[in-house]
Formats: C-alpha cells, sequence, structure tokens
C-alpha cells in the first residue's frame, strides 16, 4: 500500500514539474546529507528529497530544493565541501544531515561534534538558517557509542537555538519490510514516511522565511 500511495503522489504532481520554473524571488533550500538524502539504493524520483520537491510545488510555495547529499559523506567531507555548496547555491535554508556515516565508522563523537558545529557556523555566517536532523546507529555498537552518539545532535541544535529533526528514519527501521537488505537504508516505500518526518519542523521555518520576503 506505501509503494502505492508513493506511485499515485508521484503520478498525480509530476504534471507540475515539467512547467516550474525558478523565480528570482523563490527561495533556496540545500539539501545536505549522506545516503539517506541521496537515494541510496532506489530512483532517484522515489527519494524523500524528490517526493520533497513535489509536496512543494502542490503547496505552491516558491522554493527550490537542491539536494548537495553524497553517498558515504561524513562530517569531515561535508565540511570540506560546504563553503563552495554554500557560494554557489546561497541557500536561504540548509537541512543538516550527516554524522551517520561518522558512527558507522566508528569515528570520535568530540571530531564529529566540531565539524557540525563547523558547517552550523558557516551556513549561518553565509545568512542561511539551519535545521539539523538526528540520526541513530544500529545498536551493536554498544550503548556506551550509540547513546552520546544520538544525544550529539540534541545537544547541538540546543546550543546553536536550531529546529531539530530528532531521527530521520523514525519509524522506519522497526519495520523491517521496510529497510534495505543492509539494514541501514530505507526502501522506495519508507520515503514518504522520511518526508513526514521532515516536513513538520521544516513547513514553518519556510514559511517564517516566506513571510520574511513578502514583507
Amino acid at each position: 500500500m506505501r509503494l502505492i500511495r508513493l506511485c499515485i503522489f508521484c503520478f498525480s504532481c509530476s504534471i507540475y514539474l515539467s512547467s516550474w520554473a525558478a523565480a528570482d524571488e523563490n527561495l533556496t533550500l540545500l539539501i545536505y546529507g549522506d545516503s539517506l538524502s541521496a537515494s541510496y539504493g532506489i530512483e532517484q524520483e522515489q527519494g524523500w528529497v524528490n517526493l520533497l520537491k513535489i509536496k512543494l510545488l502542490s503547496e505552491k510555495l516558491p522554493v527550490d530544493v537542491v539536494n548537495g547529499s553524497v553517498s558515504g559523506e561524513t562530517t569531515t567531507g561535508g565540511l570540506a565541501r560546504l563553503p563552495a555548496m554554500l557560494n554557489s547555491y546561497e541557500p536561504e535554508l540548509l537541512i543538516l544531515e550527516l554524522g551517520g556515516n561518522d558512527g558507522l565508522r566508528g569515528l570520535p563523537l568530540e571530531l564529529m561534534h566540531e565539524n557540525l558545529a563547523s558547517m552550523i557556523d558557516l551556513a549561518k555566517a553565509n545568512g542561511a538558517e539551519v535545521i539539523l536532523t538526528g540520526i541513530q546507529i544500529p545498536p551493536n555498537y554498544g550503548p556506551r557509542y550509540t547513546a552520546p552518539f544520538f544525544d550529539t545532535y540534541a545537544t547541538l541544535a540546543e546550543q546553536k537555538s536550531l529546529p531539530l529533526v530528532p531521527f530521520l528514519i523514525e519509524g522506519i527501521p522497526q519495520q523491517p519490510e521496510l529497510m534495505q537488505n543492509d539494514g541501514i537504508h530505507p526502501r522506495a516505500e519508507a520515503q514518504l514516511m522520511i518526508l513526514d518526518n521532515v516536513w513538520p519542523i521544516l513547513e514553518p521555518q519556510l514559511k517564517s522565511l516566506l513571510n520574511r520576503v513578502a514583507k
């Protein structure tokens, strides 16, 4: 049923895609993440970022979405790439979805925290607001690592006064049929659930920015 819903949603909105033209007054939203946002293992148009583009069109919100996500990206790689991305696209809003690969590689949490904080500061210095998305890693890494790893996102959100999506893929890993065989990446059928996790945090931020621009 989820896949049917996904197909109907994409088909009903796809008519807008060919006629959508970027306008000068459109806001730019940069999605800056890893494989969870880069449609790993599924078709690009099935990923949650593309579904977000379709939703914005259907809601008639003047927002251009740039997907700067790279599969396998760590916070160190993300920090190195970010200045060029900010200069190229000049986003008003950035969704920061990184850290999962740091965790899967068992990298130091202090380094991850420092890199994420630096990316947040860079984005803000370039005039972009930031939404942070939290990630959990599999429990086999042990609670002494997984618990503080997950807590890093809430800590950063509080320190930097950021809106937080607590867990990007909330509700999905508990349903094995929604996960790919690697047990890490959601299937196409779960992508609308990811969007549903993001939208309640994203929508008020977008509307606040659009209201500010309109004044």
